[in-house]
């Protein structure tokens, strides 16, 4: 008994031992006295550290599963749903890494398509219908600093709403005005497995459309910019301390859908090259083509990229676009071995041609070098997609395009969309400023480690072509792909 008793009060002391004192207080009241283990308040570099430590265990990885198949002959693009406002309603959405902003299609739109081709049902956003939407007016940080970082938008006041416009290098546009509400995740939970959360984001409502955007043909929802700026939805996430600036796509042409995940990912494990700072899109820098082992180092141009010139990755296009003179390079090595090929023009850009035989073992391995000793391999079956073509039989077309003949404002850049990430997981780490690729099986699963706990999970593939009629489940984000690059490379 007396030990159990000496038991007790050692108990005590060391309980009294903490900087956590009990005082009772007169009445059933409790008085709990908690102090600071940062005794010195000017210990800043220990509070910061504090902070960052406990912001790491706030951050969290996501899971956005894909469906769609990039080929250009087939959909062009790969889609999800993403769900928004309370109660949450689903909406399929474009996710394109050449654009800054999360936009939907609104009750109020004029000339937005009311049906798509693609087989998804289209829904309109209405601001009255969720209970925790709020219009973002001009005097609204995101519309301030965020959205607008060069100058104030002409004629927005406190008192009105924060708008938008984009105009995207094919004609088409978009217009609307900023939302704030909330967009449900899927949070990595365990092995394949994940939980919905959610997160206020600012997205446009479109209250306006033109050109593509406004037909049937490839519609959705809208489109989820995925971007480094502040305003895109990664960037977002991140300032909420939701996530950290970095995210993986592998993109699944073989038999649709993909990864998508926002997180560190621990396997497999990729090679990057830096990105080019301070740009609107992910620019790397080119250093020379191979083509069936003959490189040719690239000339350097005065630029953006301090004398080379800029390449940038972007998973919202479908095609690879190359300058002038490297178009040229590539395709006269790749045609000189086959100097009794008779090509056709189809819709006056794509170089198509009628081969019977396996297109990889007749044509040659493309393959870019970059910065840092990182390469891009690129295989026939991925630069030549198949085709229908009246009175052709067999028929294969290029996936290489013109930059400069293609851009209206005679841009010439090289681009590299869908056409050659396929099959490859990508990651963009923002936090790093490096971007980098591995070849992987894009049906299979990557290792993500979870921020909060420190432990790692499997994330696997997804394919939600089978469900997108039967609305099943509940995803978040999509990478977009238009054949001829629908909402076309060079974005505004």
């Amino acid at each position: 008994m007396a030990a159990k008793l000496l038991s007790g009060l050692l108990l005590l002391l060391m309980f009294s031992s903490f900087a956590v004192a009990m005082a009772m207080a007169s009445g059933d009241g409790i008085v709990i006295q908690v102090h600071s283990k940062f005794k010195d308040r000017r210990d800043l570099s220990s509070m910061r550290s504090h902070d960052s430590r406990r912001h790491g265990r706030l951050l969290s990885s996501f899971d956005l599963p894909l469906g769609g198949n990039g080929s250009p002959s087939d959909t062009g693009l790969y889609y999800a749903k993403i769900g928004i406002g309370t109660p949450s309603k689903d909406y399929y959405v474009q996710v394109d890494t050449g654009s800054d902003i999360l936009w939907v299609n609104c009750i109020d739109c004029d000339k937005c398509p009311s049906k798509s081709d693609i087989g998804v049902e289209l829904t309109f956003y209405d601001p009255s219908k969720s209970s925790t939407g709020s219009v973002v007016s001009c005097s609204d940080d995101f519309c301030i600093s965020t959205y607008n970082l060069n100058a104030p938008l002409p004629g927005c006041k406190a008192n009105r709403t924060c708008q938008y416009s984009i105009t995207y290098g094919d004609g088409s546009s978009t217009g609307g005005y900023f939302i704030k509400d909330y967009a449900h995740l899927d949070l990595v939970t365990g092995n394949f497995k994940a939980s919905p959360t959610n997160s206020r984001v600012v997205f446009g409502c479109a209250d306006k459309q033109s050109g593509g955007l406004g037909t049937s043909a490839e519609a959705l929802d809208g489109i989820a910019g995925f971007g480094p700026a502040n305003s895109s939805l990664l960037s977002q996430l991140a300032s909420a301390g939701k996530v950290k600036k970095v995210f993986a796509h592998c993109l699944d042409s073989v038999n649709g859908g993909g990864i998508f995940a926002i997180g560190e990912v621990v396997q497999p494990k990729v090679n990057t090259t830096p990105l080019v700072p301070n740009q609107a899109h992910y620019n790397v820098v080119m250093k020379a083509v191979e083509v069936d082992g003959d490189v040719v180092l690239l000339p350097t141009y005065t630029s953006i990229t301090g004398g080379s010139r800029a390449t940038i990755v972007d998973s919202g296009t479908t095609l690879a676009y190359l300058p002038d003179d490297v178009y040229g390079t590539v395709m006269t090595k790749i045609l000189s071995q086959h100097p009794s090929l008779k090509l056709h023009t189809l819709d006056e850009q794509f170089s198509c041609f009628s081969y019977p035989g396996s297109v990889d073992d007749a044509f040659p391995v493309v393959k870019f070098h970059f910065q840092g000793s990182l390469s891009l391999t690129v295989y026939p079956h991925d630069y030549l997609f198949s085709v229908q073509i009246n009175g052709m039989e067999n028929a294969w077309c290029f996936g290489w395009q013109n930059s400069g003949q293609q851009s209206k404002d005679g841009k010439d850049l090289t681009l590299l969309g869908d056409l050659v990430l396929s099959n490859k997981l990508v990651l963009y780490d923002l936090e790093q400023q490096t971007i980098g690729w591995v070849e992987y099986n894009c049906s299979s699963h990557i290792l993500m480690k979870d921020a909060t706990s420190g432990g790692t999970y499997l994330v696997g593939s997804h394919d939600l072509n089978a469900v997108a009629t039967t609305l099943v489940g509940r995803v978040v984000l999509i990478l977009s792909a238009f054949i001829c690059a629908a909402l076309n490379p060079f974005t505004v």
